[in-house]
């Protein structure tokens, strides 16, 4: 006799799914360089850091942990890389800004949590399911959750510094069931990168859902997409893992 799917573990991403940086992050490097006597664009530091971020991602994945570096210094290097872009002459003298920057951003002050997440978690706990974290960040996470708020709504937290591969590595996924002691039919993850979130879940077997943010979902992955997996806002949450119960029956 078929019986009706529940849903026990539910993970997440975190940047941009639950919280996002409070400033844009051109305006905020613009501004301590500018607190440190050196004038740049806010639009130039902006369109620098995409491209640094990129650069050395591709570079040092995983924040370079298995080349040797530090998450710190993977990050300072970055904005070191983003200065340089920017136009600033010696980015070498800018090592005091990077510093700042990084511990900045190691504090929840920098941080909002997007509108829907704290209820949304809260209903997520009202039916009993476990709630974890699973984040390409760094080991700034876990303080900066603490200080939202957000913490005490999840079993525990995964991210990719600590467990040395980041999304969509299959290890990742497969660590966090296993911690959950679930089975991967019975769990759903949350996120907004179709690659990283989306696809990386389903990989391992779970459910997913995929968190639209302010830019409009290209095409093909829209066509690639079932509607009831797609998140307009986080309120849409809930009567979509509804919707995946009564559907997904189980023997």
């Amino acid at each position: 006799m078929a019986h009706r799917l529940q849903m026990r573990l539910l993970t997440w991403d975190v940047k941009d799914t639950l919280i996002k940086v409070r400033r844009p992050v051109g305006e905020e490097y613009a501004s301590k360089a500018r607190a440190h006597g050196v004038l740049v664009e806010a639009t130039a530091v902006e369109q620098a850091f995409r491209q640094a971020f990129r650069a050395q991602s591709h570079s040092f994945p995983n924040y370079g942990l298995s080349l040797g570096l530090t998450s710190r210094q993977w990050w300072m290097d970055v904005v070191l890389h983003t200065f340089r872009l920017a136009g600033v002459p010696d980015a070498q003298a800018m090592a005091p800004v990077a510093d700042q920057l990084y511990e900045d951003f190691s504090s929840p002050f920098a941080w909002r949590v997007l509108e829907g997440a704290e209820t949304t978690l809260k209903g997520c706990r009202k039916r009993g399911m476990k709630l974890a974290v699973v984040s390409n960040f760094d080991r700034r996470l876990e303080d900066i959750l603490t200080g939202l708020g957000l913490r005490e709504h999840f079993d525990f937290v995964l991210t990719s510094e600590a467990v040395g591969c980041p999304k969509p590595d299959p290890r990742i996924f497969r660590e966090a069931l296993q911690l959950a002691c679930v089975e991967p039919s019975a769990a759903a993850h949350v996120g907004d990168s179709y690659r990283c979130d989306y696809q990386g879940a389903r990989a391992v077997g779970m459910h997913s859902f995929l968190v639209v943010g302010a830019e409009p979902l290209d095409s093909s992955v829209r066509d690639a997409v079932p509607k009831e997996h797609i998140l307009p806002s986080l309120s849409h949450l809930l009567p979509a893992l509804d919707l995946l119960e009564a559907s997904s029956p189980v023997s």
